[in-house]
């Protein structure tokens, strides 16, 4: 099965052009094709996964690779495939979450005008998105980021009749571009510093052989991880994720919850062996700032939709962080845990919207008893995003903080990462249960949308379900193992000078490489280790010692926080203990600061978009008086040059030729006197002629 992995992106592409060109003719309008398509990419990415699954091997990789584009004797460009178990698993990450978000998309998109267009749009961005978790090499990967940042584009603004969901689009576009252009440049450093190559092996053995070390390397790091600050909403360009939900919602499970934000995320994983100490601490300390900020902006919002946007940047924030700090297996655990339980939360959001045509919290209330099953599963995936024992994000969230609380124990400078975190983790429990309280507990706040309620349709809360069912933790690992499947396949790869070391494959090639081992603490490949790493040279049982010190003590604070976070939202918002409007009228600067979300799009309006205006206005007015003033001098010279010449060509040229004209015509009038045709005038000039020459001769 792994051999035909090609074929998974290949089939939401056909489905595409298809809807695209015929879709409105088709039955149904083409939905069918897209979800048939999408279906049978989650069957091969199944058979996959088990494939790998079965192998049980954290060094599992199957490698193709040929010839695409040379250019000379100078480099070559290869086109293939990669998989290995971090592929593997998101394979099946964003065909399972795409085929959910497609099934709820036809109940959800049911009557729109334009809506064949929408499943094209789903199939070309699922296309990008497979194409992108395949991709083995910088140069493919790229290309199929930029085609995510397109399709997320046309998903996002497919109302765009409203100015809101045109305008989110472009910002969302361009928001990414900026993050995408040090992509590139870290890209071309790459490119340039290792040879000319950009396939992932050939870089790793590039970096290890030297060709590229040191402020360079963290340098190239840093420019990559700016494209996951994008398309990962990452601090500062985190804006334009809450915006966005004015797509459709099936748009925000897909694009918000599992696939093109945690692309950011897989990169970082992806390439994880080319970072350097300070190139980790950057990534670490964005994540932070990331996770807090979009944390307490949660908590001030009322829109549905707009609580769940923050929760998914913060969490967003702990991916980074986790992948920061040395813990890789952390980052994508979370990764993977995360796509289920929020595309879960988006859906549920919609199912809401759906009933009561709000997203207003404040216009919600009791709804658990007209939507039993949404509530049930939306309950679900917020204890699971609470991270409370049984559920899925307990599982990974707690690895993120013991992967913290483990490099603030080798770095004590660095303690505010667990901290901080662990404090945005009773955060994120109050700010979800405050969510589910005022949506589904209470008395109805707005009787007229309560009446009208309903439970959705099963096309609907099918996908609930399912994303309810898989948001448990006994899909990763069992209460009564030490380490569950995740935690065995999804390793820390080795260090790029340990790659050096193995042999390069030619092309094309087929085969199942084995990395090498990490190197001993010490050795001269320590410069590209992870900062967890590198902090210490300790041997392995105390390091092993430390990971569980700092499991047990994250695991115990974790569910501490989590249970204050759930037990205050109800204090708050169930029981009436505290009254949350005197308590936002007592600081009301701060409530203000955060509901105005940091008031990062007013210094952003004030800043880049009011610079980028004023210098627009200052070219405008250097084109318009100085560009074109020098046109129009030039103009108005060539204007008086050319009256100048005219002059000259009238008074002077035309002169000499009509005075030589007049000059003949006159000498002709002249002579015509002379020539009377008269033969005794003829007779009479020769004889005095004659005479004068006899006169001249004789004196």
């Amino acid at each position: 099965m792994i051999r035909y992995a090609y074929i998974i992106p290949l089939l939401p592409l056909a489905s595409f052009f298809i809807n695209i060109a015929v879709g409105k003719r088709l039955p149904r309008k083409g939905d069918w094709l897209s979800l048939a398509t999408i279906l049978a990419g989650l069957v091969m990415s199944v058979g996959i996964f088990l494939e790998v699954f079965r192998a049980y091997d954290p060094n599992f990789k199957y490698h193709v690779v040929a010839p695409w584009l040379a250019v000379g004797d100078r480099f070559t460009l290869n086109v293939g495939i990669l998989v290995d178990n971090i592929t593997a698993v998101m394979l099946l990450v964003v065909t399972g979450v795409s085929t959910l978000v497609h099934l709820f998309s036809i109940g959800y998109m049911h009557g729109d005008p334009r809506y064949n267009r929408f499943f094209a749009y789903l199939s070309i961005f699922s296309f990008s998105m497979l194409g992108l978790v395949l991709s083995e090499s910088f140069f493919f990967i790229y290309v199929f980021w930029e085609l995510v940042g397109l399709s997320s584009y046309l998903l996002i603004g497919f109302w765009f009749e409203k100015k809101s969901a045109a305008d989110a689009c472009k910002k969302a576009f361009i928001a990414n571009r900026v993050g995408d252009f040090g992509f590139l440049i870290g890209t071309l450093i790459i490119f340039v510093a290792c040879g000319g190559v950009l396939g992932y092996d050939q870089v790793f053995q590039a970096i290890g052989e030297g060709k590229l070390s040191g402020t360079l390397l963290t340098i190239a790091g840093i420019g990559i991880f700016c494209g996951a600050i994008g398309k990962s909403a990452q601090f500062p360009l985190h804006v334009w994720l809450p915006d966005a939900m004015e797509g459709p919602t099936p748009v925000s499970a897909l694009i918000h919850a599992a696939t093109m934000v945690a692309a950011g995320v897989y990169l970082v994983g992806r390439v994880y062996p080319i970072f350097t100490p300070d190139a980790f601490l950057f990534i670490a300390y964005i994540g932070f700032i990331t996770l807090f900020i979009a944390a307490t902006i949660a908590l001030t919002q009322n829109d549905i939709k707009k609580v769940l946007a923050y929760s998914t940047i913060s969490q967003l924030g702990f991916m980074i962080m986790g992948l920061g700090v040395g813990g890789f297996t952390a980052g994508l655990a979370h990764l993977t845990t995360h796509a289920a339980f929020k595309a879960c939360l988006f859906l549920g959001s919609g199912s809401v919207i759906h009933a009561v045509h709000s997203q207003d919290l404040r216009e919600m209330g009791a709804l658990r008893r007209k939507m039993p099953i949404t509530f049930v599963t939306f309950l679900i995936a917020t204890l699971a995003i609470a991270g409370v024992p049984g559920f899925s994000g307990f599982f990974s969230k707690d690895m993120i903080l013991a992967s913290a609380l483990e490099f603030g124990m080798r770095n004590p400078q660095h303690y505010i990462l667990f901290f901080g975190a662990l404090f945005t983790a009773g955060m994120t429990a109050f700010y979800m249960f405050r969510l589910v309280i005022m949506a589904f507990f209470g008395e109805p706040k707005d009787h007229h949308k309560y009446d009208h309620a309903h439970e959705s349709p099963p096309n609907m809360w099918v996908p609930l379900v399912v994303l309810a069912i898989l948001s448990f933790s006994f899909w990763f690992k069992s209460p009564f193992v030490e380490k569950g499947w995740f935690q065995t396949l999804i390793t820390k790869p080795a260090t790029v000078a340990n790659v050096a070391k193995a042999p390069a494959a030619p092309a094309p090639v087929e085969h199942a490489a084995v990395m090498a081992p990490a190197p001993e603490a010490g050795s001269a490949a320590s410069h590209v280790e992870t900062p967890a790493q590198a902090a210490h040279g300790a041997d392995a049982e105390h390091g092993a010692h430390l990971a569980h010190k700092a499991h047990v003590y994250a695991m115990y604070s974790s569910v501490a926080v989590g249970a204050l976070g759930i037990f205050l939202a109800f204090v708050v918002y169930s029981f009436g203990w505290i009254d949350p409007a005197r308590v936002a009228n007592s600081v009301k600067p701060l409530y203000d600061f955060l509901l105005n979300k940091w008031y990062f799009d007013e210094l952003y309006e004030a800043t880049v978009i009011g610079g980028s205006k004023a210098l627009s206005r200052g070219l405008a007015w250097f084109d318009l008086h100085v560009v074109d003033g020098l046109v129009n001098l030039a103009a108005q010279l060539g204007v008086f040059v050319a009256f100048l010449v005219g002059k000259f060509d009238n008074y002077v040229v035309d002169g000499a030729v009509n005075g030589l004209a007049g000059a003949t015509i006159g000498g002709g009038s002249i002579l015509r006197r002379l020539q009377t045709g008269k033969l005794y005038h003829y007779v009479f000039v020769l004889a005095g002629g004659a005479l004068v020459i006899f006169l001249i001769k004789v004196f």
